[in-house]
């Protein structure tokens, strides 16, 4: 089963908050919904964060379950585990994919980040981003660019995987 989503798109956002999300992406959805079935619209959750975040991460509904199983491992009274909650459970809304494709993101969401007539989407792993393209290459493409810049030009990505192991 295909838990990861791939690649990075831009979409054409409507004046009702619709954008398409790409293919593949609504194919990973599909497979990690457990309720999910031929016919029906595959649901995630869009997490939205405090006010510091301009960005959106949507976690399907099999990541979303991890997420929660491992905040419910916190102690109950744990700053930790409430201020989890908030940012993760709190401050997110389960939403799903149309017949045609689109999600709706609703006024509140699109203000939060600055999102007007684009949308970028990027893979994270087990989850995607939604940003506004101008905010996504101001700050985050920049900060990845100055870090490889740092790390050299024969700097090769997958060494980073070999530290992991070591850990």
């Amino acid at each position: 089963m295909a838990r990861r989503f791939r690649g990075e798109s831009h979409h054409k956002v409507d004046s009702k908050g619709r954008v398409s999300i790409p293919a593949g992406y609504r194919r990973v959805l599909e497979q990690c919904d457990p309720d999910w079935t031929k016919g029906l619209n595959p649901e995630f959750v869009i997490v939205y964060g405090d006010e510091r975040r301009n960005w959106l991460d949507c976690y399907t509904m099999q990541a979303i379950d991890e997420l929660d199983e491992q905040i419910s491992a916190l102690p109950r009274a744990s700053k930790e585990r409430k201020l989890l909650e908030r940012l993760i459970q709190g401050q997110s809304l389960t939403s799903s994919v149309d017949e045609t494709g689109r999600i709706v993101l609703p006024a509140k969401l699109r203000k939060k980040i600055g999102l007007e007539s684009e949308a970028f989407f990027i893979s994270a792993g087990d989850y995607f981003q939604i940003w506004n393209p101008e905010t996504y290459d101001t700050q985050e493409r920049a900060k990845q660019e100055a870090w490889l810049d740092e790390l050299g030009p024969d700097f090769d990505p997958l060494i980073l995987l070999d530290q992991a192991r070591e850990t």
